[in-house]
């Protein structure tokens, strides 16, 4: 027997649990909610420091790679993304950045009605339950909890002060009008644990007799009947499954998994479709294009004094005193987040707002994610914020189970090369300020061969990573290429939305995560808005 919904919701991740939440608040609303991975069980999950273990792990993580990228002389990257309640919410760095209300400007200036700064600002507010208390610019009550950093280290006061020492401010909120600066991060987190949108918007939600979660319930396709979304077609451990909907579907399956589903479902370019064998519903060429990442150059530096999260970790004493001290009182290093200290600069005077983000963590390693090295050593990060190069996804199998290819396209333009060059003489030059430089043996990566313009460029190319903020690949606009139009409602389809980082006609200038969950906001106040029509 095949059941009907108000509301369908594919994935469960940053937004989709905001979507789950708000829509099912009405108890005549009947809504499912399909994730393709599991429960949030897993105990790494919760612990902040846990994304060592939940990144690459099959229970948790998709495991997407990249396709060998030009830019990065022909490296194919990890990109993990969550697989589980939560989504990547449950996996990522736990960093809380907004963006800068440009960004939401940009947005509207676009033709993007209702996505300005001053739009967007009381849905953060509303989702937002802030430590620090209300104020013009933050919210307190919401499901989504946001605190200050519970661990502090002398290597990332020394940051701060450098930043100081180079003219910039001392920064405690990154999410108000000003964003220039350095400080520390704040978490979504809670008592040291992590805040997932499955712990602060789907928990308080699971009681509803109205909500139904299925889990392991990975989609194939949006069922379309007279250009009008009317179910879901998806399996659970193999089972085949369909689902109606007597309102709406929303797709929140993020950057990589939404565009997928779109094809898979008739909507997209019509040469893939006709290549793949698959009914075009409707033409979308731009379905899977404008991706959109933050691309980071790590730089590492030794200490002359055992100060960093290395010694701590290789030392098997006071890597048991972490443990104790986690499990007594919810403290210590396994509360941090994937970057302590940030600061965003302006790499050149003519730059209007900042456009380097530097991510500064007591530690470092090879990859992102893999064992600590065995000395001293801290890690500075640079990434340009708003990068021009755009890549793209590339369905290749009308397999729902078949991964897409990813090409990034990384540094494509002179503009995002020279941001990478740039953003590593500033590693350098707060490196050699006072505060730094009386803490730094050696600078151990790239090492100091690297010296002229070209050299840098090639050492970002060999060693840049992503900092996972894939977004942008079902575009939002008013234009007739755009997937969605402002209202997210998917062009040439009645009662489907695109709700999720995939909508980002631009990157936010920082971490993608809080802004993915304002669209979850946004998307089910419109929804809602809409039905009272």
């Amino acid at each position: 027997m095949t059941e009907s919904y108000d509301y369908i919701v594919i994935g469960a991740g940053s937004a989709g649990c905001v979507l789950a939440n708000r829509l099912s608040a009405d108890p005549k609303n009947r809504v499912l909610l399909l994730e393709a991975g599991g429960k949030d069980w897993y105990p790494w999950i919760h612990i902040p420091v846990g994304y060592f273990k939940t990144m690459h792990n099959p229970l948790t993580d998709w495991r997407y790679k990249t396709e060998p990228d030009p830019g990065l002389g022909g490296r194919a990257l990890d990109w993990p993304r969550g697989k589980t309640l939560g989504g990547s919410s449950a996996i990522n760095g736990l960093l809380y950045v907004r963006g800068q209300p440009q960004d939401f400007d940009g947005w509207r200036q676009m033709g993007n009605v209702g996505w300005g700064w001053d739009d967007v600002l009381p849905l953060f507010k509303r989702a937002e339950d802030q430590e620090r208390g209300p104020d013009e610019m933050h919210g307190t009550g919401g499901p989504l909890a946001v605190s200050d950093m519970r661990i502090r280290r002398e290597i990332c006061d020394r940051f701060i002060d450098a930043a100081v020492e180079l003219g910039y401010p001392a920064r405690d909120d990154f999410n108000g009008e000003e964003q220039e600066g350095a400080g520390y991060f704040q978490l979504t987190a809670r008592n040291g644990l992590r805040c997932s949108t499955a712990v602060g918007y789907l928990r308080p939600a699971k009681g509803r007799e109205n909500l139904t979660v299925e889990t392991h319930a990975h989609t194939h396709r949006i069922l379309i009947e007279n250009n009008r979304a009317v179910g879901v077609r998806y399996d659970v451990k193999g089972k085949l499954r369909e689902a109606r909907a007597r309102g709406e579907v929303v797709l929140s399956a993020g950057a990589i998994g939404s565009p997928q589903i779109l094809t898979l479902s008739g909507i997209g370019p019509g040469s893939k479709l006709q290549e793949l064998g698959i009914t075009p519903v409707a033409e979308s060429r731009d379905v899977g294009s404008n991706l959109q990442d933050h691309l980071q150059v790590r730089m590492v530096f030794k200490t002359k004094q055992p100060i960093t999260l290395n010694d701590q970790v290789n030392n098997p004493v006071k890597k048991a005193m972490m443990g104790l001290e986690f499990l007594l009182h919810r403290r210590g290093p396994l509360t941090m987040g994937a970057s302590q200290v940030c600061a965003f600069v302006k790499s050149r005077p003519e730059v209007a707002t900042p456009n380097i983000q530097f991510h500064v963590q007591p530690l470092s390693a090879d990859k992102p994610g893999e064992g600590l090295h065995k000395f001293s050593a801290f890690t500075s990060s640079t990434c340009q914020l708003r990068p021009e190069s755009r890549g793209h996804l590339d369905v290749t199998s009308p397999d729902a189970h078949d991964y897409p290819k990813i090409h990034p396209n990384y540094l494509a333009t002179h503009t995002d090369q020279q941001a990478a060059v740039d953003g590593m003489k500033l590693s350098r030059k707060f490196a050699a300020t006072k505060a730094l430089s009386e803490a730094i043996s050696e600078e151990w990566l790239p090492g100091p061969d690297v010296q002229t313009d070209e050299q840098y460029l090639a050492a970002a190319r060999r060693i840049a990573q992503t900092i996972y903020h894939p977004v942008g690949t079902c575009r939002m606009g008013t234009d007739d290429h755009a997937v969605v139009d402002p209202r997210l409602r998917v062009r040439g389809i009645d009662g489907l939305r695109v709700a999720d980082a995939s909508i980002m006609p631009t990157i936010t200038s920082g971490n993608t995560n809080a802004p993915a969950i304002m669209i979850g906001e946004k998307a089910a106040e419109m929804i809602l808005g809409d039905a009272k029509r």
